[in-house]
């Protein structure tokens, strides 16, 4: 499962406590109107109650009352229903309207024990508040009050609180994601330049914050970068210097040991077969020495120009007695790229003298180009490279199970790590798959070749 990143959970973190403060609110708040708007309700009812039981109760000192008419008089409005209780009969303004099935048996206990008694039912589906009163002689009142339009309200209140706390989590969102792309911009700045101190571009550097508490970042990853620049300088030159020193022994020994080479058919035998080791070991020693000060010189930054790559690769085809028939261009026409002209000649040389070494000869050469991004692909139709080793093919030194399989392959185990050093310095990389039909096909990407 992948790790949401710190932006992503500072974002969510916003929201998530946004939403549970929100939710806290509204929860208490919709609690508080709904107490205090039932409480007033029922106040009031009560009230009402009280006072229409006082009017039926002098109606019930007359004589021979009508308690149809005398509820009838009663001013309840359009949200409340009363009815009477007297011997053991109901009596009401009109047809029971589910009034008497609502009152709880409980409560009317309470109030024949002459208890006034309130309480919260449902008649026909809807809320509404029961208040029941004693009367003279063992009578009862009993008014129903509707709640429906206060429940109503309470649904309004929660939709409008939910919305309320809907909006408040999206300005937490919003709040997080911009904090936390002010609080990590140094961050991003880091990030930005250890990715382009990675592709060898070691002028970078971080630039004083205002932030006091950044300073010491800035300052330390400076030092850092230029301790790193000083070291891989110091490197270079000490390669450099090595290979340029060994150069000029190594050219005497090959121009002794090539004299010797064009006079070994005098010799004898054994004198001869060691000349000839002589000879092909110093011609090793020599790429070997070419190959490290190619590589010392691999962390400058790639030099741009346009080349036109199908005619390099042709030319170096040629040079190798490979047909330049083998290349082809996708399209027709984007062959000419903006990349160092010198690293590029040596990525198709390496890559053809592998394939011609390894792999029986290169079999196509494409040329590809798409948004923005350039692809060499060098096919042979050699064995392959095994699945084990191809994470390690691009390393320094490293030779394939191939490679050291087949006789007279003396390479220097440098020709594909530059062609990787070379990809990555014009923000590429380099890879090898398996060949459609057999065989093994290179492929590096270069990024930016088009203006």
């Amino acid at each position: 499962m992948r790790r949401l990143g710190v932006r992503a959970r500072v974002t969510a973190g916003f929201t998530v406590g946004a939403l549970l403060l929100a939710a806290s609110m509204a929860l208490v708040s919709y609690e508080l109107i709904r107490r205090s708007l039932l409480e007033g309700r029922e106040r009031n009812a009560v009230r009402a109650a009280a006072f229409d039981a006082g009017v039926v109760r002098v109606g019930l000192a007359t004589e021979n009352p009508d308690l149809v008419e005398l509820l009838r008089s009663l001013d309840t409005g359009g949200d409340r229903r009363a009815v009477v209780r007297r011997d053991d009969a109901w009596y009401g303004r009109g047809a029971d309207e589910g009034i008497t099935a609502a009152i709880p048996a409980e409560l009317r206990r309470m109030v024949e024990r002459e208890q006034p008694a309130v309480q919260r039912v449902r008649v026909d589906g809807e809320p509404a508040l029961l208040v029941g009163l004693p009367l003279a002689n063992g009578s009862s009142l009993y008014e129903v009050t509707s709640l429906r339009e206060l429940e109503q309200a309470f649904q309004a209140l929660a939709l409008a609180l939910t919305a309320v706390a809907i909006m408040v989590s999206g300005t937490g969102a919003a709040l997080g994601w911009y904090v936390t792309r002010h609080a990590l911009r140094p961050l991003t700045a880091v990030a930005d330049a250890a990715e382009k101190i990675s592709t060898g571009d070691f002028t970078i550097r971080l630039g004083p914050d205002s932030d006091p508490d950044l300073t010491r970042l800035s300052t330390s990853f400076n030092r850092m970068v230029d301790q790193l620049a000083q070291r891989l300088e110091r490197d270079r030159r000490f390669a450099a210097d090595v290979s340029h020193e060994l150069r000029s022994p190594l050219q005497t020994l090959a121009a002794a040991a090539s004299v010797l080479h064009s006079r070994r058919a005098g010799l004898d035998e054994r004198t001869a077969t060691a000349v000839t080791l002589v000879t092909d070991e110093l011609a090793r020693f020599q790429r070997l020495v070419d190959d490290l000060i190619e590589l010392a010189r691999t962390d400058r930054p790639a030099r741009r120009e346009p080349v036109d790559v199908a005619e390099l690769a042709r030319g170096i085809c040629r040079g190798r007695g490979v047909p330049d028939t083998v290349v082809s261009v996708v399209p027709a026409v984007g062959a000419l790229w903006c990349v160092d002209r010198r690293r590029t000649e040596q990525v198709l040389a390496n890559l053809l003298d592998n394939a011609v070494r390894y792999g029986g000869g290169p079999t196509r050469v494409r040329i590809l180009r798409h948004d923005g991004w350039g692809t060499i692909e060098v096919d042979d139709e050699g064995p392959g490279v095994p699945e084990e080793d191809r994470g390690i093919i691009f390393d320094r030194f490293v030779r394939g199970r191939i490679a050291h399989a087949r006789a007279g392959a003396e390479g220097t185990g440098l020709g594909l790590a530059l062609v990787a050093e070379h990809a990555a310095a014009h923000d590429g990389a380099a890879e090898v798959t398996d060949r459609p039909g057999g065989g093994a096909r290179f492929r590096v990407r270069f990024a930016g070749v088009t203006r």
